[in-house]
């Protein structure tokens, strides 16, 4: 697992966003489909699971604008949010659910280790990624300076990474826990840098390093974005000037 985390990986040619101008595609016509945007933290766990596990031939991409969406977009998927799979003529949706279901139902490397431990590990760290994303949320909509709270929950993750000593990650090889938080950890990193003069790294050499090591995965790379691009775009959300 760890020599194809390293593995190169040549950078797609990425298809272009899809608005209500677009046609839709071909439903159910035997080709898998991943309905994602190109700057959302959800569909990006799925788009890097795919990357990863070397299914850029099987999988292919959907990108759909999330500011003007296809209105036919909500018959592929009646949540009307992505990211979505089209698979197996049905198309199923919700991230965690996805980057598991393509882990199991796909070749390439296995991305959760055969280790009880490590697997119990796994699913604690999973459940969390929706309170991490909560309070991170609240420091970022908060006024003034980050809480203590924004703390305990990155010491977590902090803690987390000491967990298992056979390599940088949250399971020791790069794994699903680590493509749950790559997203939100990369955008929250910039926001409260830029918004609150908040390091999110500072006295947490484990997060340091996972992050730098995140940064030699191609299957994760090439599905960055912009960081200044998705600050603006989270700044006008939150109607920061």
């Amino acid at each position: 697992m760890a020599a194809a985390a390293t593995a190169s990986l040549t950078k797609e040619v990425l298809p272009p966003t899809l608005d209500p101008t677009s046609e839709p595609p071909e439903l159910f016509d035997g080709t898998t489909r991943l309905y994602i945007s190109y700057i959302c933290p959800y569909a990006q766990r799925t788009w890097i699971t795919r990357n990863y596990k070397g299914l850029q031939e099987k999988i292919k991409l959907v990108p759909i604008d999330l500011d003007n969406k296809p209105a036919w977009y909500k018959e592929v998927y009646p949540a009307n949010k992505v990211p979505s799979l089209e698979h197996n003529n049905e198309v199923k949706g919700e991230s965690l659910d996805l980057i598991k279901y393509i882990n199991k139902n796909f070749e390439g490397p296995e991305l959760l280790p055969d280790d009880p431990a490590k697997q119990q590990f796994a699913e604690e760290l999973l459940s969390y990624t929706d309170s991490f994303n909560k309070v991170m949320y609240t420091a970022m909509t908060s006024k003034g300076d980050v809480g203590d709270y924004v703390g305990a929950a990155l010491d977590k993750l902090e803690d987390a990474l000491l967990k298992f000593d056979d390599g940088p990650f949250f399971l020791g090889h790069f794994s699903l826990v680590d493509i749950a938080y790559a997203p939100f950890v990369e955008r929250l990193q910039t926001f409260l840098k830029e918004v609150k003069n908040y390091d999110i790294t500072e006295g947490r050499p484990n997060l340091i390093l996972w992050i730098e090591e995140l940064g030699k995965i191609d299957a994760y790379t090439h599905t960055k974005q912009d960081p200044q691009v998705l600050l603006a775009r989270t700044k006008k959300r939150l109607g920061i000037e």
